[in-house]
């Protein structure tokens, strides 16, 4: 039997929705949002289940007089667990409107990865494969700042929590009976870690940057301050950071410094307009970076260069990890990065100190000693040409004269 739902667009309604769901044991959470014209996207819905009802709030309609006092309130209580799937978005903006990052937190994207779903595996997807239920997603693209909105956008928006309970109760048994949950339960710790980071100070916004690393210490102070100079005008102007500065563009300044405006207009990427507005600004952050000691750089690893036979050994441990992954059902990817693994073979030293996911938690017990004995010689590989599947034995470690 469908659970009723309501559309939520007034204090007086929403204080009602609050009442219903203050007692639940849990909540499903989804937002709907418009992220392309500002710094921090705009919150248009908030659709939230129990078992017993289902609610959309109307965000922009609820913003004045703190109506969503109480809402918030609801969804931070640590007595209620809460229930998204890929939530890292949801959280982020529950974290800016709310103050804080809901919790405990079930992320349903992460656990059906370890049990065997997948990684990364869509809502639409994983209700197919647990319900049977095919999901319409004609309004994927939906602009939801536009009103009103129609009974269809409103019945696509619940869908994405109508399921989400079920869903949890599926992976949690699932979870269970494979021992688990303790696993999942990191992951949603990892997960709060990288919600944090989306809030980081912004000196250290650069490290987002990709290719940031490859810098030189002295160009990445320059990076590092032209990064935070552009999250401050980001956030004064409210609109995306590329916006102002595409990350790109940074990383050519923080290569090859312009010392004057003229230079400024030669840099491939930099729009006239932002150069009219900021330029001035743009080359005293430069300038100063410039004439900052050494010791007020950033501490950059020593670049490593792989080795010749490195990536062979690479794609050894991919072969392992596979291997885990498929016994273990699990998605691979869920173990290690091939990042992660160059990381792991670059390394001679010191592997166990690494700062790698893959030599923690869960993650090294299933799948982190083994690659760390078959780099240290410890294994004799087998491949069973029947089943197409490779098997190891310790054996005894090689010879390193």
């Amino acid at each position: 039997m469908p659970i009723p739902h309501q559309y939520v667009a007034s204090p007086a309604a929403l204080a009602e929705l609050c009442e219903q769901l203050r007692d639940s044991p849990r909540l499903a959470l989804d937002t709907e949002f418009v992220g392309e014209d500002s710094f921090v996207p705009k919150l248009e819905l908030i659709q939230v289940a129990t078992e017993h009802t289902a609610a959309i709030i109307d965000f922009p309609a609820m913003l004045s007089g703190g109506a969503l006092d109480g809402f918030w309130e609801i969804v931070c209580d640590e007595r209620i667990q809460k229930v998204v799937h890929a939530g890292r978005q949801d959280l982020d903006l529950f974290a800016v409107h709310a103050g804080q990052i809901p919790k405990p937190f079930f992320d349903t994207q992460i656990a059906a990865a370890m049990v065997g779903f997948g990684p990364q595996v869509a809502y639409a997807n994983l209700v197919q494969r647990v319900h049977g239920k095919r999901l319409d997603k004609a309004h994927t693209f939906t602009n939801w700042s536009a009103r009103p909105l129609s009974p269809d956008q409103l019945a696509y928006a619940l869908e994405d929590v109508t399921f989400l309970l079920a869903i949890y109760d599926h992976l949690h048994t699932k979870l269970s009976k494979l021992g688990r949950l303790q696993w999942a339960h990191e992951e949603f710790t990892r997960l709060e870690g990288v919600v944090g980071e989306t809030r980081r100070e912004p000196q250290e916004r650069y490290q987002r940057i990709r290719g940031w690393d490859q810098l030189k210490p002295k160009a990445a102070a320059v990076l590092r301050d032209l990064a935070a100079w552009r999250e401050g005008e980001a956030k004064r102007r409210n609109v995306p950071r590329g916006r102002v500065v595409r990350d790109e563009v940074l990383l050519q300044l923080a290569r090859h410094p312009p010392r004057q405006p003229e230079e400024l207009r030669k840099v491939r990427g930099l729009h006239a307009s932002e150069i009219d507005r900021n330029g001035e600004s743009i080359l005293a952050v430069i300038h100063a970076a410039l004439a900052l000691p050494s010791s007020a750089w950033p501490l950059l690893t020593k670049e490593r260069k792989p080795e010749p036979e490195s990536n062979g050994f690479v794609e050894l441990l991919q072969a392992i990890v596979k291997a885990r992954a498929m016994e273990e059902e699990i998605a691979p990817t869920m173990l290690a990065t091939t990042a992660d693994l160059q990381e792991l073979v670059d390394t001679k030293t010191s592997r166990s100190m690494l700062d790698l996911p893959l030599l923690k938690g869960w993650r090294r017990i299933l799948v982190g000693e083994l690659l760390l004995d078959a780099l240290d010689g410890k294994l004799a590989f087998t491949i069973d040409p029947h089943k197409r599947t490779i098997g190891w034995s310790p054996t005894e470690p090689l010879s390193r004269e």
